[in-house]
C-alpha cells in the first residue's frame, strides 16, 4: 500500500502490530524531496492518538479488521460489556478505547464490533441513535426569543445542547459523530 492510500480518513492501518485508524491526513510535497503524508492516528486498542509522518518510501500495511454485530450489555467501573450476536460470546472493552462513543451507549443497543486478529478492539456506532431526555430545565414563555437552546441530560448521562421545546421524557435523535441534536422522535 502506498502513501496515497493514507488520504482516506477512517482507514485502519497496522503499525507496530496494533490497529491505528486515520483521523486526519494531509498530503504534501517537498520542493526537492518526495511526497509525504502527515497523519493523526488513533490506536483502536488504547484510544491514544499519535501524529506520524509517512514518506513515499515507507511500507504501509492495512490492518485486517472484521466487523460483527454485537449488543451493549452493561458497564461496570471502566469496562463496557458486549455480546457478539453470532457467537454469543461476551467480551469487554476498556473505557479508554471507547473514547466519546460511551456517551451514546444504552443497554441493548446494537453496534458493530471491530475485530483485529479475531480479538475485539473497538466498536462502531450507528450514525444516529435515539436517546431519552431525563433532565430538562422547564420551558419559560418567551425563552425561544432570548435563547433558542438549552442543555438537557440524556439517559446515558451525557449532556447535550437541544432546542428549548425539548422536555423531560422526550426521545431525541443524536448524531454520534458530532454529538449534536438532530431531531425529536
Amino acid at each position: 500500500m502506498d502513501i496515497n492510500s493514507l488520504k482516506k480518513t477512517g482507514l485502519v492501518i497496522k503499525l507496530n502490530n496494533e490497529p491505528y485508524q486515520i483521523v486526519f491526513s494531509q498530503h504534501s510535497r517537498a520542493a526537492r524531496g518526495g511526497a509525504f503524508v502527515r497523519t493523526k492516528l488513533k490506536n483502536l486498542i488504547t484510544g491514544q492518538t499519535l501524529e506520524k509522518t509517512f514518506n513515499s518510501s515507507d511500507k504501509i500495511q492495512e490492518a485486517d479488521i472484521q466487523k460483527a454485530k454485537a449488543n451493549f450489555l452493561y458497564s461496570k467501573n471502566d469496562k463496557f460489556f458486549f455480546m457478539n450476536n453470532s457467537t454469543y460470546e461476551q467480551f469487554f472493552l476498556n473505557v479508554n478505547s471507547l473514547d466519546n462513543q460511551k456517551k451514546f451507549l444504552k443497554e441493548g443497543e446494537e453496534v458493530k464490533v471491530l475485530l483485529f486478529e479475531k480479538n475485539p478492539v473497538n466498536i462502531e456506532l450507528p450514525q444516529k441513535v435515539n436517546l431519552r431526555v431525563i433532565e430538562s430545565p422547564p420551558n419559560v414563555k418567551g425563552d425561544s426569543a432570548t435563547s433558542p437552546s438549552k442543555n438537557v441530560v440524556l439517559e446515558t448521562g451525557f449532556t447535550i445542547n437541544a432546542p428549548v421545546f425539548i422536555s423531560k421524557n422526550d426521545i431525541i435523535k443524536i448524531n454520534t459523530e458530532t454529538g449534536e441534536y438532530v431531531s425529536r422522535v
